[in-house]
């Protein structure tokens, strides 16, 4: 049976603080060398939200890598989901300060052609594909699952006071279920990971415009980041760009063979 050649893989983060807060809640992390990338919102008083997300980047990455690569990339996923949650949970217990936060985790990891996407929360996970830009996770947000039910307009849901209620997080419960989706990859395809800070101004389309107008991936981030601020950004940015494309087309800044 023919086999498909492998892919190149160039990645570019950038995280803002926005135009309205004091600091920065979110964080981003990666191993290039095990093909895994996390993006969290954290939530919580004083430095609380910051360590939520900074912990569950860093406990994902951690027992991620931990696991033989022999097992499935999707369970592999999986249990480092659940494992950072019982990190960030345990921190929480342990600490007057640090008690009821939590953070949302949008997360991927690359294995050969396929990439695997398992979110909890309302940060997302965009497939670029062709011109095209769908959202690839369902929001975890009382708003999000008021319009999947019926209940209510998007146009409602877009002028709602309850944007950031969220219904699934990191940390804030003993057991949490991450949602997990799987999808082939294609040379030129592009998948973004990013917080609401960027997705309260930017719908697919617009991702698509800014990402595609821009062949450097890192310059992408700071255009995208750079559209929420001009509309007023009242929450942290941060997004995470991967691209993927084959191995006899011209190299540059960051990839690595898959």
């Amino acid at each position: 049976m023919e086999t498909q050649s492998a892919l190149k893989l160039e990645v570019a983060a950038l995280t803002d603080v926005g135009c309205k807060r004091s600091n920065n809640e979110d964080s981003f992390g990666y191993d290039l060398s095990t093909q895994i990338f996390a993006v969290c919102d954290g939530m919580g008083g004083m430095a609380a939200g910051e360590v939520a997300s900074s912990t569950a980047v860093a406990e994902l990455l951690r027992y991620f890598n931990q696991q033989t690569s022999e097992l499935q990339a999707e369970h592999r996923l999986y249990q480092a989901i659940l494992y950072a949650n019982t990190q960030v949970c345990s921190l929480a217990r342990e600490s007057d300060d640090l008690r009821g936060m939590g953070t949302t985790m949008v997360s991927a990891c690359v294995d050969g052609r396929k990439i695997v996407i398992g979110n909890v929360g309302d940060s997302r996970a965009y497939f670029l594909r062709r011109g095209k830009c769908a959202q690839v996770t369902l929001d975890h947000s009382y708003i999000a699952e008021q319009v999947r039910n019926g209940m209510m307009s998007p146009d409602d849901a877009g002028a709602s006071p309850l944007q950031s209620l969220i219904t699934r997080a990191i940390g804030t419960a003993e057991s949490v279920e991450p949602d997990l989706f799987t999808a082939e990859l294609d040379s030129g395809d592009i998948v973004l990971l990013t917080t609401d800070g960027l997705t309260r101004y930017a719908d697919g389309d617009a991702i698509a415009a800014l990402v595609l107008a821009t062949p450097d991936l890192q310059q992408a981030c700071h255009s995208l980041i750079d559209t929420a601020k001009r509309c007023g950004a009242v929450d942290n940015v941060t997004c995470l760009l991967l691209r993927f494309s084959e191995m006899d087309e011209p190299a540059s800044t960051g990839e690595l063979e898959l």
